[in-house]
């Protein structure tokens, strides 16, 4: 169950975090991720039929970011890893060869997270990952980002994530990503 951890109260001009119906709103999460990602009609058309399936996974969880007019600003979903998953297949060899393999039993994974380029760079990426990472029934967390140094490696190095794997090639990606793992809950500043 994915609920708001408390604290202090959020100021009312910045984007409320809440569980998501991901399936309800894909194309809505789908438009986030194509300008934070930058990708082609192709691409999201692609990716679709993939959010939908992973939904379909037993503890598949998602949240999103709106504004107070309700826009769909960021988003984040993720599930228990399963070795027999596409990703997981792709990430098992670098894994292994680097010591890491046993990352891939009793992880939640990250799959996508992605905020609006306005609204990065105000704890609104921390606070989407760190709720749900919260809301897991796993020990620990995995996800792949791009091998560069980047604003969103910088925040996962933060919150305790660390390189598992470098240099790992997914089909069709042009470029190398890295594997990263952190024990939950997530570090806080």
């Amino acid at each position: 169950m994915l609920h708001s951890a408390g604290g202090p109260p959020q100021d009312p001009r910045e984007p409320l975090v809440a569980p998501l119906d991901l399936e309800a709103n894909v194309d809505d999460a789908l438009a986030v991720q194509a300008v934070a990602f930058g990708l082609s009609d192709d691409e999201i058309g692609v990716r679709r039929h993939i959010v939908l399936r992973h939904l379909k996974s037993p503890g598949a969880m998602a949240l999103g970011a709106r504004t107070p007019e309700g826009r769909l600003v960021g988003f984040v979903y993720g599930m228990p890893n399963d070795r027999t998953q596409w990703w997981s297949t792709v990430v098992t060899g670098p894994l292994r060869a680097a010591g890491f393999e046993d990352w891939l039993d009793n992880s939640f994974v990250i799959t996508e997270l992605h905020v609006l380029p306005l609204h990065q760079r105000r704890g609104l990426g921390r606070r989407l990952i760190t709720m749900l990472t919260d809301a897991a029934g796993q020990p620990r967390s995995l996800l792949s980002a791009i091998d560069t140094d980047s604003p969103a490696r910088s925040l996962y190095h933060r919150l305790g994530y660390r390189d598992l794997a470098r240099n790992v090639h997914f089909p069709s990606a042009p470029s190398p990503y890295a594997v990263m793992g952190a024990w939950l809950p997530l570090r806080r500043s």
